[in-house]
C-alpha cells in the first residue's frame, strides 16, 4: 500500500492516539493534531479546530491525503449539560472539514457513534433512520448530515459510526468501559448500583485504528456510511465489571446488579437500550472486521501489563 500524508484529530485522546499510532506503525506519515497537548508534547501539532481561519491556513500549507476526525465531546452528561458548546466539536468542526475535503481534494472519515439510534430496534444497518435521544446524539447526526451533504458535492468522505470505546487508557475516566475498573478497585466499602439493563458492544480503540486504515488505503470509493463494532457477544456494564474483576482478583460484593430499566432524573442524559451495530457493510468492501482480541483476553493482558 502507498505512503500517505495522515492527519488525526483529537490524536491525545484514547482513540486519536490507536489510529495515530497503527498509521505509523504501516509506515504513513502522521500528524497528530491536538489543542492542550500540543503546549506541552512536542510529538503534536498545536491546532484549533473551532478556529477555521487557523484551520483553512494549515490545510493550504500542508499536503494532505486523509483525515481521520476523532476530536469530539465524547460524553453524553457533558454534552447535554452545555449542548451549544459541544456541538461546534461534534457538528460544526466535521462540517467544515468535509468542506474542506471537497475543495482540497483529501478523504474524510468521521468518527461517529451508535447513539445516532434510539436502540429500540437493533441490529442497525447503515441506512436505518437515525433517531438519537439525547444532544450527543443529535449533534453527531449533524455532523454525519453535514459531512454527507459534501459528499454529495463530490467530497472524499465518509462516516464510520463506532459503539462505546475501550483501551490503552492514560487514566481510566478516558473510556466509560476503563473507567469500570475504579469501581472495581474502590474498597471502601461505599456500593454501587451497576446497570444489567442495557446491551453495549464494547469495542477496543486498537481493532478501530486497523478498521480505519484499512479503508484509508482501499482502492475503490467508500460507501457513504459504514458500521464497525466488536463481533463478541453483547454485554450489559454489570457484565463488564465481572470480568474486570476475575482479572483483578477483587470481589465486587459492593457492586449490585441493576436489571431495572433505568428511570431517567433530571440532569441525567438517557441512553439508548440496544445499538447493536451491523458491519454487513463493511464486509462487502472487503474490510477485516475481526477483533484482535476478545474482551475477556484483552483485560487479562491489560491487567498484567498495567501490574508490573
Amino acid at each position: 500500500m502507498s505512503r500517505k500524508n495522515v492527519v488525526v484529530t483529537g490524536a491525545s485522546g484514547l482513540l486519536g492516539r490507536a489510529v495515530a499510532e497503527h498509521f505509523m506503525d504501516k509506515g504513513d506519515i502522521v500528524t497528530r493534531l491536538a489543542l492542550t497537548r500540543a503546549s506541552v508534547d512536542p510529538a503534536y501539532t498545536k491546532l484549533d479546530l473551532m478556529d477555521r481561519e487557523a484551520v483553512e491556513g494549515f490545510f493550504a500549507t500542508n499536503k494532505v491525503h486523509v483525515v481521520v476526525h476523532c476530536a469530539a465531546e465524547r460524553r453524553p452528561d457533558v454534552a447535554e449539560a452545555d449542548p451549544e458548546k459541544a456541538a461546534k466539536i461534534n457538528a460544526a468542526v466535521p462540517a467544515h472539514l468535509a468542506e474542506l475535503a471537497r475543495t482540497r481534494g483529501f478523504q474524510l472519515i468521521y468518527i461517529s457513534t451508535d447513539y445516532v439510534f434510539n436502540g429500540r430496534n437493533p441490529p442497525y444497518e447503515v441506512n436505518d433512520e437515525p433517531d438519537p435521544l439525547q444532544s450527543y446524539g443529535r449533534q453527531k447526526r449533524d455532523g454525519e448530515i453535514a459531512v454527507l451533504a459534501e459528499q454529495e458535492k463530490g467530497a472524499k468522505a465518509t462516516v464510520l459510526r463506532v459503539p462505546i470505546l475501550y483501551g490503552r487508557v492514560e487514566y481510566n475516566a478516558e473510556s466509560a468501559v476503563n473507567l469500570l475498573q475504579d469501581v472495581v478497585q474502590d474498597q471502601s466499602g461505599k456500593e454501587y448500583k451497576m446497570d444489567h439493563y442495557q446491551i453495549r458492544f464494547p469495542t477496543n480503540v486498537e481493532d478501530v485504528a486497523r478498521v480505519l486504515y484499512d479503508l484509508a488505503h482501499l482502492d475503490k470509493p467508500l460507501p457513504p456510511i459504514l458500521h464497525y463494532a466488536s463481533p463478541a457477544p453483547p454485554m450489559t456494564k454489570y457484565d463488564m465489571t465481572v470480568i474486570i474483576a476475575k482479572h483483578l482478583g477483587l470481589p465486587i460484593e459492593h457492586i449490585k446488579s441493576d436489571a431495572q430499566r433505568p428511570v431517567i432524573k433530571p440532569g441525567q442524559t438517557e441512553r439508548p437500550e440496544n445499538t447493536s451495530l451491523s458491519t454487513k457493510s463493511l464486509k462487502e468492501i472487503g474490510v477485516d472486521t475481526r477483533e484482535e482480541l476478545p474482551f475477556d483476553q484483552w483485560w487479562a493482558r491489560w491487567i498484567k501489563e498495567t501490574k508490573k
